[in-house]
């Protein structure tokens, strides 16, 4: 199992609209918070090890519709 982090830039006024369609639609994503700065959502999202990341993104999050940018933090360790 990898952990990674997407940061979403929406479009003007849908950032509620795309976190309720991924928490909805997208079952590998955790959690998803309102986040300040450049992007306005972070999805925590938790993928088998054979599930490339990169078709993740593309295929899963950025065809959600009003998003216009995405930005990938891929995870190596979690510390507890």
């Amino acid at each position: 199992m990898k952990t990674i982090f997407i940061m979403v830039k929406c479009e003007l006024g849908k950032a509620y609209d795309v976190a309720a369609k991924t928490v909805e639609n997208v079952e590998q994503v955790s959690e998803v918070y309102s986040i300040s700065g450049k992007y306005d959502l972070m999805m925590k999202c938790y993928l088998s090890d054979e599930q490339d990341i990169g078709h993740f993104v593309n295929e899963k999050i950025q065809i959600l519709g009003n998003i216009k940018d995405t930005f990938t933090m891929i995870t190596f360790k979690a510390f507890n």
